[in-house]
Formats: C-alpha cells, structure tokens, sequence
C-alpha cells in the first residue's frame, strides 16, 4: 500500500494531540504513566506459562457428585472411567487412594473422577456405586465426579489408521486421549501438583508423602515424574502445564496413544531424559482392559508397596553369585536381589519367620528386567513347626504344604488363608522342581499377613 499524503498529515497529528496531552500532565503524573507502562511492556516476572487461562477448550463439564475445594490443594489426583465389558476397577482404586492416606495426606488432596462413558444408565449406576462407598470423601471436599457429553466430543470414527491400528482400536485410542485432555483441563488450578492414574490400580501406603519428599529433593527442571513405569499411570505434572497438555492432547487425539504422547509433551518442553523414581508407588491390577475385554497381563515388577516383611532368617542352597545372597530378595527396595547359579531340582531358598504369621498373599519375581535368569520350574509352600536343619545351615519347618506353582518366573496369589492355608504358617519355601542350565535371579519376595 502506498503512504499517501493524507495519511501522513493524520498520524502527525495523532502524535501531536498525545504529545500535547503527555505535556499537560502535572510532573508526577508523567512520570507514573511511564513507570506502569513500561512494567506492563517489558519487565512481567510472570511468564504466559504461569498465568494459565489460555488455549481453552470450548467444553462444559457436569457436576455429578461433590463440591470444588475454595482452598488450592497440594495434588489432585485424576482419572478417567468407562464402562469394561468384564467388571470395573474404580471402586477398589479409589479405595486404594483413599485408604493408603493418612488425614493430613487426604487434606492435601483432591480426587477428580471422569465419568466417560456415553451411557446414561452405566454413569447412574457408578454415580451410585461412588456415592455409596464415599460419602465422607464426597462431604470432605476431597472427591470430584463430572462428566463431558458427547455433543463436545470431535469425530471419534473414521479417522486415520496410525500404526495400522484397527479402525476400532484407533476410535477407542483416539476418544481416550480426549477424554484425558478434558479431564486435564478441568484439574488445572485445583492444585500445585497433577497426578495421572488409571482405573484400575493400587496405590502403596502414603504415597503422596513419598511423591512429595521426591518433589522436594529433585534439583533440576522437569516437565514430568514418573512413579510407575506402566502407561498412563503415575504421571506428575505442574498444575500450570495442564492447559499446554491439555491442548496438545486434543490437537493430536488421532495420531497415536496417549502413553506415546506424553512421552513427546515432556520432550516438547525440554526434559530429554525420563525421571522415573523406583520403587514404583503404583501397580497396574486390572486383569481385562477396557477395550473389548482382552486379558492384560501388565504388572509393574517395580511397584513396592510401603511396608516390610515379617522379620524372618532366609537361606537357600543354590551357590550364591558373588555378595546377591538369598536375604537380599526378601529385603525391601530395588536393586536388591538374590543371584544363584544353575539350581538343580530340589534345592530351595527358605524363610523361617521370627513369629507364626497368618500369610494372606505372597508374591514372588524372578529374572533380570530383561527376562534372564528366571526361575522356570519351581513352587512356592507353606510350612509348620520349625526346626533346625541337619547340616546346620538354617532353620526349616517339619511339614509343608503346597500353595501354587511360579508361572512365567512369577507369582501372584491373593487370600491365600482363604483358597489353601488358614492357619499361621512358620516358613515360606520356594522349591526347585526342574534343573536348568540358566543361573536364576530371585528379584523380590512379598507377602501380607493378619492377625489369627
């Protein structure tokens, strides 16, 4: 566009009347009127990050049960829910939350629950089924339901097929990673600290304390913590990147899954490496995911809950490799394990406890994170009456009783007093039943107890 005369005889005069209305002012005044203008220009210490309320999704959220906090809170806690073609998890998960926590930790935190299923008479019911369970969390402030209708919902079908995925995986992926972008979004704000969980998880006692201490500790700038290495879950954010996460969740819902994506956000704001601290503080414990019912086998093998075993001697004939002695796999926390080399049918690690325990799970990991070294023949027994052994090596039982067999190196038995074992037990077994060339590693031994 050409500058014409006219238009330059209208900005001169434009800058004359401000020049003339700059000068009129009294000394002071001019002098205010250049400060404030300049700190509104150039010199904000509160960066646009910070602010929050930009990139807002045009979406409305129902409020199904409970009431918003007026007070920021340490953490909030969110999670999305859909109907599952085998029975829901949410119940026991929130369970999980809530009773892991002491009350200065639940005063600390807020529980979002999404309700994302596009069936009223599903929703009902769960909104039932919560308000049942919860209803001192719900008059505590600590316990949010909402719910988004479909009508805010972009295409979920006929999208592209990434990763050759089935059309029906790519709508169930792709509506998942909506879902978690408005359930971000209605978090923002609510607390210093998000954390992303799944429906189907248990939590390790006083988690949030131990996600604190690591917050405190950490020196370097991050994006993301990671407290679990499955998925989506046991993800921490900055309550003030949730409206950068939630935008970028919706603008690439199609692309891929939301566990790829979250990987790219973190990168996308400068934290190359993953921080993930271990012990994990969550375990994964749906057996059927929510797409279609297919079985899901995933377990994190470096969930610890916070708690130690009984106080028990541990010993095992199998030759030891260097200092990874049997009671190391008894040991609570990572990095400790027992290390054997190749066990020949019958030999065993053993615990004798200290007192008769009444055992109500027991789990058992075998192999390197890389699947070496498993255990690939052996069961696990319960044994009474105590005894020494003939040769003097440790202390065993009189009788044993069988409680299962390892499956794929592991297992994972629950209500053991009420399926096999009612009565205190005095030692724990695991028995080699096969020999293998292969040296095992016995990375971790858990159980639970009650009282008799």
């Amino acid at each position: 566009m050409r500058w014409t005369y006219k238009k330059s005889v209208t900005m001169g005069a434009v800058f004359l009347l401000l020049a003339i209305l700059y000068f009129s002012l009294p000394l002071d005044l001019r002098s205010t009127w250049v400060e404030e203008w300049q700190v509104r220009t150039f010199s904000s210490d509160v960066s646009w990050i910070d602010k929050g309320g930009y990139l807002p999704l045009n979406v409305s959220y129902q409020l199904l049960a409970g009431t918003p906090p007026t007070e920021q809170k340490y953490l909030t806690i969110g999670l999305c829910s859909v109907s599952r073609p085998k029975g829901s998890y949410l119940i026991s998960t929130l369970s999980s939350i809530f009773s892991r926590s002491s009350p200065a930790e639940l005063n600390s935190m807020l529980v979002v629950v999404l309700l994302t299923d596009f069936d009223a008479q599903w929703r009902a019911t769960t909104l039932g089924e919560i308000t049942a369970n919860f209803p001192s969390q719900l008059k505590a402030n600590q316990l949010l339901v909402v719910h988004v209708p479909k009508k805010y919902y972009p295409p979920i079908t006929g999208l592209k097929r990434n990763f050759n995925d089935k059309a029906d995986r790519v709508t169930f992926r792709s509506k998942q990673n909506i879902d978690y972008s408005f359930l971000v979004q209605f978090c923002t704000g609510r607390s210093l600290h998000y954390l992303q969980l799944e429906d189907d998880v248990s939590c390790s006692h006083h988690f949030l304390s131990a996600i604190r201490g690591r917050v405190q500790q950490i020196e370097v700038p991050w994006a993301t913590l990671e407290f679990s290495a499955l998925g989506y879950i046991g993800k921490l954010y900055h309550s003030e990147h949730l409206p950068l996460l939630s935008r970028f969740l919706f603008l690439f819902y199609q692309e891929m899954p939301c566990d790829f994506l979250f990987s790219h956000f973190r990168v996308l704001l400068t934290q190359s490496e993953v921080i993930r601290f271990t012990p994990s503080l969550f375990q994964h414990t749906g057996s059927y995911s929510s797409f279609l019912g297919t079985f899901n086998k995933l377990k994190d093998d470096d969930y610890e809950d916070l708690y130690t075993n009984p106080a028990a001697d541990v010993y095992s004939d199998i030759p030891v490799y260097k200092d990874h002695v049997a009671a190391m796999a008894w040991s609570p926390g990572t990095g400790t394990f027992f290390w054997g080399r190749s066990p020949s049918s019958g030999n065993h690690l053993t615990v004798t406890f200290k007192h008769p325990v009444v055992v109500t799970s027991i789990t058992v990991v075998t192999g390197s994170a890389e699947g070496r070294d498993q255990l690939a023949s052996a069961t696990v027994e319960l044994g009474l009456h105590p005894v020494t052994e003939k040769t003097g090596s440790g202390t065993t039982c009189q009788q044993f009783y069988n409680v299962g067999d390892l499956q794929g190196g592991r297992m994972d038995m629950t209500d053991v007093h009420k399926k096999r074992f009612g009565h205190a037990s005095s030692c724990l077994k695991i028995r080699v039943t096969a020999k293998q060339n292969d040296w095992v590693i016995i990375k971790k031994i858990r159980i639970t107890t009650k009282e008799e």
